[in-house]
């Protein structure tokens, strides 16, 4: 009988080997990052340059293939965990996720149902536990589901509320959310299929939060003409100047109104573990759900979102389906599937890496990573100043700070001030040295760092200060 050649495996031998070089390049990238460009720089022209092909009809040497990786795509990638990768929210992860995140691919476990992979679900149930109690959710009642990320976890919330609150008819449904809520938020509304007419944009204060009695009189409008009001979502920690929104008047309308209170603590809400943080995030208890990204603050790799709730029956309520492929495989009470609340079937197992790495470093050094970020930011904001060439635009909140160069001795219109930055920002990134972008307040072009790698220094920043101020020296010349 002839052998077959297609299964699509390695020898033993073989698979050692090629795992021996996939977790050297790994340990090497991990242990010389700090020294290596942050910044990726390519054009489309240049990638397809790079990779475009036709899918090849026979093989290469898999050592060849994964050297072509290393080489190109690895080096063509932004290090989002790098120290000096300051913009957006940054991903600084640690190498025991990273690995745990190897071993879920590499036994390729099924994290949708009980009876596919009971230790996959119990851990999954596990972890969120941890969550809950960090966040101060009800053990007994509350639940949750591992996502994607944050916009996959607000989607997932909106949808519960949605069918908490307004059943099957939300013609009439109206939601809330301040201008400074997280695009994803509208993204998933969307998704939901609202209309425009149904979005209560709420403008923000002064420093960026909710307006509380704006939000009251529009609660009061749109009961008057006969809406349902049923959904409002507030923000721990923005993205653009990690503001928290005042949560416990946000908390007391919401209970009062019968409305859903959503948290979108993807960003912020793991500074819950600092002692600041937990001052700032007083009242996020009270959400009826509650977003949180372990791929952000709680250092996990790419991709983990969370979605806490207080109540884990209105997930299953929500999104329970008994299709008859799946009637031999059902749990009894104290079993979950979780494809029974949320929005995948098919799920990886998102649960180990954060098992792993808290069971391996221990809460205390994620708490102390934490404070050490919150920290840093206090004493860059108290460096700029102390400078006469920075001006702090909005102070440090939750590791975020806005500044943006304009030198006391310089008489700078608003326009070039906003030329200044813009053009600080980009010879920063096109130097690869430092991933720096500008963000938008009150009208004002401004740089803006995101300090949650605990792994960045005051040093740091200190050489990305002297890189910029050398490259606003270049634009002042031109001005």
């Amino acid at each position: 009988m002839k052998k077959n050649s297609a299964r699509l495996e390695m020898s033993k031998e073989a698979m050692k080997s090629y795992g021996y070089q996939i977790v050297d390049a790994l340990v090497e990238h991990h242990s010389t990052q700090n020294e290596k460009l942050p910044v990726a720089l390519g054009s489309r022209e240049e990638m397809d340059s790079l990779f475009l092909e036709e899918a090849p009809e026979e093989g290469t040497d898999p050592t060849q293939v994964l050297n072509f990786v290393l080489e190109k795509v690895m080096t063509t990638s932004t290090l989002m965990s790098h120290p000096k990768s300051y913009s957006f929210v940054p991903g600084p992860s640690n190498y025991v996720s990273a690995m745990a995140d190897t071993l879920a691919t590499g036994y390729n476990i099924f994290s949708g149902g009980w009876a596919a992979s009971p230790a996959a679900a119990e851990l999954e149930i596990v972890t969120i536990q941890w969550l809950l109690k960090i966040f101060g959710f009800p053990k007994k009642k509350g639940g949750g589901i591992f996502t994607s990320g944050g916009s996959m976890a607000n989607l997932t919330a909106l949808a519960t509320a949605r069918r908490i609150k307004c059943g099957d008819d939300f013609s009439k449904a109206v939601i809330y959310l301040s201008d400074q809520a997280h695009s994803s938020n509208i993204k998933a509304i969307r998704v939901l299929g609202f209309k425009k007419e149904q979005i209560r944009i709420i403008p923000t204060d002064i420093e960026f939060k909710f307006a509380v009695n704006k939000l009251k009189n529009c609660i009061a409008k749109d009961r008057l003409e006969g809406l349902h009001p049923f959904c409002l979502i507030a923000t721990s920690g923005t993205t653009n100047t990690g503001t928290v929104d005042p949560l416990i008047e946000l908390a007391n309308i919401c209970k009062k109104e019968g409305i859903w209170f959503h948290i979108d603590g993807a960003y912020g809400a793991a500074a819950i573990l600092s002692q600041k943080g937990k001052q700032l995030l007083k009242g996020i208890e009270k959400a009826d759900s509650l977003t949180v990204d372990p791929h952000k603050w709680f250092y996990q790799p790419y991709e983990m979102g969370c979605l806490l709730v207080r109540n884990h029956k209105h997930l299953s309520h929500t999104f329970t389906e008994k299709p008859e492929y799946l009637r031999d495989i059902e749990g009894n009470t104290s079993e979950i599937n979780f494809y029974d609340h949320g929005i995948q079937l098919t799920r990886r197992f998102r649960a180990l890496k954060f098992y792993m790495s808290l069971k391996t470093f221990g809460l205390k050094e994620f708490r102390d990573a934490i404070t050490y970020n919150i920290d840093l930011a206090d004493k860059v904001e108290s460096k700029l100043r102390k400078s006469a060439f920075w001006e702090v635009v909005f102070p440090a909140t939750l590791a975020v700070i806005n500044f943006r160069y304009n030198p006391i001795e310089k008489n700078y219109s608003e326009k070039q001030l906003d030329a200044l930055n813009q053009y600080i920002s980009e010879k920063v990134v096109a130097s690869r040295k430092a991933l720096l972008v500008t963000t938008l307040l009150h009208g004002q072009v401004v740089l803006r760092m995101c300090l949650i790698n605990p792994r960045t220094t005051l040093e740091d920043i200190q050489e990305t200060f002297e890189l910029c101020e050398r490259f606003a020296t270049e634009k002042e010349q031109q001005l």
